[in-house]
C-alpha cells in the first residue's frame, strides 16, 4: 500500500541529489544562518525559563514531556509560523513517522493515517498562508511555491514536512540524551555548573558521546565502491552508523569517556558534506541554552529512577527517550 503523499513527502532535501539538492537548500538556507539563529537566543530563554516556572514548585518532572519536547516544537513552529496550540500534533505525527514499526499492520493502521493527517493539515495551512501570509518561513516558502520555477507543490509539503520533524526530533534528543549523560556522570555535572562557559564543548561532546541520531538515512552506491576490504556494488543500500564513527578509537582518544572539555572533537553527528543538518546552528544555541539553564536553576536536579529503568523510542535512526523521570 503506497500512497500519493508518501511520494510526496520524498521530495525533500535528505532525498535529493544535485541539482535538485542545491536549489532545495537554498530557498531555506538563509533563515538558518548563525546569525538569524543567534538573534533568536532571547526567545529560546524565554521559552526555557516558562517551561521551567511551569515545573518549579512540582520538584519532579519527565524532563522530555515538560522541557526537552515544548521547548524545540515551540521554536520551529514559531519560525515555520504553525500555531503553536497544534504542536501536540505534531508530536503523535512525528513518532509514527520515525517509529521505525515496518510490519504491515503499524504501515497500514498508524502510518499511512497519521500522515494523511499531517500532510492533510500542511496543505490547509498552506492555503491559509496563501490568503493571509506573514513573516514566517511557511509564507516565503508558498511564495516561492507560486513562482513556479523554484518550489513545486510535492516539495513544499516535502520540505516543510521536514523541516517540522528534523527541526524539533532531533534536539528533543539531543537534550535528553545528554542530560541523562550529564547525571550519570556527576563530576562533568559539576564541572558544567561551576563553569558555563564551558556549555559550548560540553554540546559538542553530548552530541558525540550519545547523540539524538544514530545512523544516516539510506544512501545508494552510484558506482562500484571500495572501503577497506569491501567492494559495495553500484546501486547497494548504505547506512552509515554514525553513532560507531564517533566512537572510532582511532578518531577520538577514550571515546567512551564523557570529557566535555574535549577539544579536538570533530564529530559526525550533524553529517557531514553536502547534505550536513542545515539546523545545526538552532540546534546548538536551543542544546545550550536548555542545559544551562537547566543547571543554573535546579541546583539539585538528578534522576527519579535507574538508569536501566528508562525506555528507549525504538527506530533504527534517531536515539531518544521516551522519558526522563527528575527530582529536584
Amino acid at each position: 500500500m503506497r500512497c500519493n503523499f508518501v511520494i510526496s513527502l520524498t521530495r525533500n532535501m535528505l532525498d535529493t541529489d544535485p541539482p535538485d539538492h542545491e536549489r532545495l537548500r537554498a530557498l531555506v538556507s538563509k533563515a538558518f544562518t548563525p546569525r538569524l539563529i543567534e538573534r533568536m537566543r532571547p526567545r529560546v530563554q524565554e521559552i526555557a525559563d516558562a517551561l521551567l516556572d511551569a515545573v518549579q514548585d512540582k520538584g519532579e518532572m519527565d524532563l522530555i514531556d515538560d522541557y526537552a519536547f515544548p521547548l524545540p516544537i515551540t521554536v520551529i513552529a514559531e519560525l515555520l509560523g504553525v500555531p503553536s496550540e497544534d504542536r501536540n500534533k505534531f508530536r503523535e505525527w512525528s513518532d509514527a513517522a520515525v517509529s521505525g514499526d515496518t510490519t504491515q499492520e503499524y504501515v497500514e493502521k498508524v502510518l499511512l493515517p497519521h500522515m494523511q493527517a499531517f500532510t492533510d493539515y500542511l496543505r490547509a495551512l498552506f492555503d491559509e498562508k496563501r490568503e493571509n501570509p506573514k513573516d514566517d518561513l511557511i509564507s516565503a516558502l508558498v511564495r516561492a511555491e507560486e513562482a513556479g520555477d523554484k518550489l513545486s507543490e510535492d516539495e513544499l509539503l516535502a520540505m516543510v514536512f521536514l523541516l517540522l520533524i528534523a527541526g524539533h526530533e532531533t534536539t528533543v534528543n539531543l537534550i535528553g540524551n545528554g542530560m541523562l549523560a550529564l547525571l550519570q556522570h556527576p563530576e562533568q555535572l559539576q564541572k558544567l555548573r561551576e563553569d558555563p562557559s564551558l556549555i559550548k564543548p560540553a554540546i559538542e561532546e553530548l552530541l558525540r558521546y550519545d547523540g539524538p541520531v544514530e545512523t544516516s538515512t539510506e544512501r545508494f552506491a552510484r558506482e562500484d565502491l571500495r572501503i577497506g576490504e569491501t567492494v559495495l556494488p553500484r546501486g547497494e543500500m548504505v547506512l552509515v552508523v554514525i553513532a560507531s564513527a564517533d566512537h572510532d578509537p582511532e578518531r577520538f582518544p577514550n571515546p567512551d569517556a564523557l570529557d566535555i572539555t574535549r577539544t579536538d572533537n570533530k564529530h559526525v553527528a550533524f553529517g557531514k558534506g553536502i547534505h550536513f543538518c542545515l539546523g545545526a546552528p538552532l540546534a546548538r544555541m536551543e542544546g545550550q541554552i536548555a542545559i544551562n539553564t537547566l543547571l543554573s536553576r535546579m541546583p539539585g536536579l538528578q534522576l527519579k529512577d535507574s538508569p536501566e529503568s528508562l525506555a528507549w523510542r525504538p527506530g533504527m535512526v534517531l536515539r531518544g527517550l521516551r522519558g526522563l523521570p527528575v527530582e529536584f
